[in-house]
């Protein structure tokens, strides 16, 4: 949703005609005078009621989208009270932003199903089809998830959702994905992973009290580091796509917004995530398409003719890390945008520890598909993909408990289950 700002216009100034001059006839000249100023107060007035019709600028009341049609405000408050509202006085109220996105609709979920309460924010927008992200909606819709539909660029309705609820914490995981889309529309990654994040931290920092954040960082900010396994202690400073600078520029502005205002931020570095719900530009999802398709699938080679893998992370581990966040976040110490003291800031690697081959991803779904695959190996382009990522979870496992249990093919087993009952209308008992 967006808002109009108020553009004054300045008439112009009115000179009078040359020919318009006093003469000795005293009345004649009076005569006129009055005529040209009852001409141009008529025009005028009806300039001002121009700019006072319907086509003006909206008043500051604003209605709340809420799937795709508009509800008013005090009826979307209603819908935004009870989502948000916990089942116990030792619940959490949190703010998930992404929440008809792969992990957003997960980590939702979790969170309602365990009595806390949950409002969703998530703008739809054209990625990938957003069919997929309306049939995730009715999911939360079911389970009591309230999603408001809007950008968290609009700072407006922002502070209007946190006027509306006290929130104790922010999952934000809204942001534009992927790694080659990148090189077609960058404007989008700095518009949502950049100015997205730094709206939703200054309402954050301004509310009192504020709320602990918990946001989505990348694996992909390890960029070209050739030290595996990747540590949170390892540099980050060379991204080798613009997806992940702005991530990590993500992180800087975190610990700017910490120090400053007394936030309580925890990032997480999600490593490949996959499963049921997941995203149709991920590899095992179009992949899986295309095998079933019959359609030749591109599987990239390193430079040294080895396979690209990836340390592919099922999506109920990746939420239990996300819960685990959560729950061992302090408080934030500021308040009303004034920090009162030291406040806690951390960043966690969440992946599988467990890298694999591409090749042998494809492998497990010619096995679970029972299709061979038509195959085209080429060099990895330079696009921003890089060849292997590894995570160290020491740390995760440490401070949040975090123990990932699903390994690549029981997985991919599940994912297939969930897109050929949803694809293909398979009788199959599905996820949810």
């Amino acid at each position: 949703m967006s808002h109009l700002d108020n553009i004054p216009s300045t008439p112009g100034k009115h000179k009078p005609d040359k020919a318009f001059r006093f003469h000795s006839a005293a009345s004649s000249s009076l005569s006129k005078l009055t005529l040209y100023s009852t001409l141009f107060l008529s025009v005028l007035l009806i300039f001002l009621l121009l700019l006072s019709s319907p086509s003006s600028p909206p008043s500051p009341r604003r209605h709340l989208s809420t799937g795709t049609h508009h509800t008013p405000l005090s009826l979307s408050h209603k819908l935004i009270h009870k989502s948000a509202r916990p089942r116990s006085t030792t619940g959490h109220t949190v703010l998930v932003t992404g929440a008809a996105g792969f992990v957003g609709t997960h980590v939702s979920l979790a969170l309602k199903r365990r009595g806390d309460g949950v409002l969703g924010l998530d703008n739809f927008n054209h990625y990938y089809d957003p069919t997929l992200k309306r049939a995730r909606q009715k999911i939360l819709e079911k389970a009591g998830v309230f999603i408001v539909e809007g950008d968290i660029n609009d700072k407006v309705l922002l502070q209007q959702l946190f006027d509306a609820v006290l929130f104790t914490h922010v999952m934000h995981l809204a942001a534009q994905a992927g790694v080659r889309y990148a090189m077609q529309n960058p404007g989008s990654y700095i518009h949502s992973n950049i100015a997205g994040f730094v709206n939703l931290l200054e309402v954050s920092k301004s509310a009192n009290p504020q709320p602990a954040i918990i946001w989505a960082s990348s694996s992909s900010v390890y960029g070209l580091n050739s030290k595996v396994p990747f540590s949170e202690k390892d540099r980050t400073d060379q991204p080798a796509s613009l997806y992940a600078a702005t991530k990590k520029a993500g992180e800087e502005i975190a610990h700017t917004y910490n120090h400053i205002y007394g936030l309580s931020i925890t990032g997480l570095r999600f490593f490949t995530v996959y499963g049921p719900w997941g995203r149709p530009d991920m590899a095992y999802f179009f992949f899986t398409r295309d095998i079933m398709k019959g359609k030749t699938i591109t599987v990239y080679e390193s430079p040294d003719k080895g396979s690209v893998a990836r340390d592919f992370t099922y999506i109920d581990d990746i939420v239990k890390g996300c819960l685990g966040a959560l729950d061992t976040a302090k408080k934030s110490t500021g308040s009303g945008g004034k920090k009162r003291g030291p406040a806690q800031l951390r960043i966690f690697n969440l992946g599988n520890t467990s890298p694999l081959p591409v090749s042998k991803l494809v492998s497990i779904l010619e096995k679970i598909l029972k299709v061979k695959a038509k195959k085209k190996v080429v060099p990895l382009p330079r696009n921003g993909d890089v060849e292997f990522t590894h995570a160290n979870i020491t740390l995760a496992m440490r401070e949040l408990g975090y123990k990932p249990t699903t390994d690549l093919e029981a997985g991919l087993k599940k994912f297939v289950k969930w897109y050929l009952s949803f694809y293909l209308g398979s009788k199959k008992k599905s996820s949810w």
